[in-house]
C-alpha cells in the first residue's frame, strides 16, 4: 500500500538511490558496508562552486568530517582546497589534494611536530596569543599565513551543548578580554586574519547573527587583516537552506572590511552522499520491546549516533503509524550500542537487509574496533551506478592498531 512505502522512497536523505532497487545494489555486498554516492557528492559541490561563483570567496573541505581521499580529485575539482586540524590530516590534504590550498587549526600545536606541519600548511591559526607568540614568527619567516581563531561570545546552538565554541568556559577561541590582555603590538603584526567556528548544522541567520557579534567584538580588528575564515557548520547543501543570506553575509563582510572570505564546511561538503548496509544478526525481547541485533555498531561504525545525540534515518523506516515497533541495536558488549527506535512496514526479521542514510560524514574518519569490531568495507557508487571496492579491512588492520 502507498502509505506503508518506506521513508527512504521519498526521503532527500536517499535521494541518490531513488529509481534503484536496495537489494540488487546491497545485497551481494558484504555487511557492513559503507558506500559514498559519487553523485550526490558532485552535486553538493556544484552547490558550493556556485557560492564561491557568486561570492569570489573560498570554500575549503573540512576533512574532520570526511576525508575520504579517494574523492579528492572530485572535490579538488569544485572546491579551494582543504582544512586540517593538526599535522596528518594537513599531510593528507596536501598530497591529496595538491592543487589546493591547505589550512590548519589546532586547539594546541606540539613543538616536536611543528617543523614538519609547516611543510604541507600554507594557512596556520593559532587558538591562543601565547602560541601565536610562540610559533608565529617561524610560521611567517616561512611564508605562511597566520590567523589566530577569537570568539565572538555568540552562542546560537539550541541543544548540542557538546558542539558550541561560544559556551561559558571553552577552550576555543580567543574573546576579545583576553586579547586586549594578552596581545602586543609585535604580536598583532604577525597577524593576517581571523578566524571563527560557532555553528553546527546551521542555517545561514545563525551566521549573520554570528557576524553582528563578531563586528561587536572584533570590528577593529578586522579592518586591519586580510582574510576572514568563517569556519564550518553551515549546512548549505541542506534543503531549505538560505543560500541568498549567505552570500549576502559573505558579501557584506567583503565590502565592510576589505576581506578575502574563507568558508571550511566539511558535512555540506558530502552530506546525503553516503549510505551504510547492514544485516539483521538476531531478533530478541525484553518485555514489550523487540530489539533487532544487527552487524553494525553504532558505537563503533556511527560514533555520532551516540554523541551526538541522534536517530539516523533508515531506509525501510514506514510512515504509518501502525507500523510495527523496532529498536535497532549493535553486536557489541556496550548496553548503550542502540541505534534507535522504528516503525518497520512489518515484523523485521532475521537476515533483514537495512540501509542508514546521511553515513558518509563523521563516520569513516571517526569508526573504531572497540570490542574488536571489524571495520566496514567501503564501496564507490559511481555516476553511472557502478559499484567499487575502495577500502576492505580484516584482522591485521585491528591487530596492527595495538602493536606490532
Amino acid at each position: 500500500m502507498e502509505k506503508m512505502l518506506p521513508k527512504g522512497k521519498t526521503s532527500p536523505v536517499f535521494e541518490g538511490l531513488r529509481g534503484k532497487n536496495i537489494e540488487a545494489l546491497f545485497g551481494t555486498l558484504r555487511t557492513p558496508c559503507y558506500m559514498i554516492d559519487e553523485k550526490q557528492l558532485k552535486k553538493n559541490c556544484e552547490i558550493l562552486a556556485a557560492v564561491m561563483k557568486n561570492t569570489g570567496c573560498k570554500i575549503l573541505l573540512a576533512q574532520k568530517a570526511f576525508s575520504n581521499y579517494d574523492f579528492y580529485p572530485l572535490i579538488g575539482g569544485y572546491l579551494a582546497g582543504t582544512e586540517a586540524s593538526g599535522l596528518y590530516e594537513a599531510r593528507l590534504g596536501k598530497e591529496e589534494m595538491p592543487e589546493g590550498e591547505v589550512h590548519v587549526f589546532c586547539a594546541g600545536y606540539r613543538e616536536d611536530e611543528f617543523d614538519t606541519l609547516l611543510n604541507y600548511a600554507d594557512h596556520i591559526v593559532f587558538n591562543s596569543v601565547s602560541q601565536l607568540r610562540k610559533f608565529g614568527q617561524k610560521a611567517k619567516e616561512q611564508g605562511k599565513s597566520i590567523g589566530l581563531r577569537v570568539n565572538p561570545e555568540c552562542s546560537t546552538q539550541v541543544g548540542h551543548e557538546i558542539y558550541d565554541p561560544c559556551a561559558p568556559g571553552s577552550r576555543l577561541g580567543v574573546t576579545r578580554a583576553v586579547f586586549d590582555r594578552e596581545m602586543t603590538e609585535d604580536t598583532l603584526e604577525l597577524l593576517d586574519g581571523l578566524h571563527f567556528h560557532t555553528l553546527c548544522e546551521q542555517n545561514s541567520d545563525a551566521l549573520s547573527t554570528t557576524l553582528t557579534a563578531l563586528e561587536s567584538k572584533f570590528g577593529d580588528i578586522l579592518s586591519k587583516m586580510k582574510w576572514l575564515n568563517m569556519g564550518g557548520g553551515h549546512h548549505i547543501t541542506k534543503d531549505g537552506y538560505d543560500i541568498p543570506l549567505l552570500e549576502k553575509c559573505i558579501l557584506s563582510a567583503k565590502e565592510k572590511w576589505g576581506v578575502e572570505v574563507y568558508l571550511e564546511p566539511g558535512e555540506a561538503v558530502a552530506l546525503n552522499a553516503g549510505y551504510l548496509a547492514s544485516r539483521v544478526l538476531d531478533v530478541v525481547e525484553n518485555g514489550e520491546t523487540r530489539i533487532a541485533i544487527l552487524d553494525v555498531s553504532a558505537a563503533c561504525h556511527m560514533p555520532d549516533v551516540i554523541e551526538m545525540p541522534y536517530t539516523p534515518p533508515l531506509y525501510q523506516e514506514t510512515e504509518c503509524e501502525d507500523g510495527a515497533d523496532c529498536r535497532l541495536a549493535g553486536p557489541t558488549c556496550l548496553s548503550g550500542d542502540i541505534i534507535g527506535d522504528y516503525k518497520m512496514a512489518e515484523p523485521i526479521k532475521e537476515g533483514a537487509l537495512l540501509l542508514f542514510g546521511d553515513m558518509a560524514i563523521y563516520t569513516t574518519c571517526k569508526n573504531n574496533t572497540f570490542n574488536g569490531m571489524p571495520l566496514p568495507y567501503i564501496y564507490r557508487l559511481d555516476e553511472h551506478g557502478k559499484i567499487s571496492l575502495i577500502s576492505d579491512f580484516g584482522y591485521t588492520d585491528f591487530k596492527y592498531r595495538l602493536g606490532h
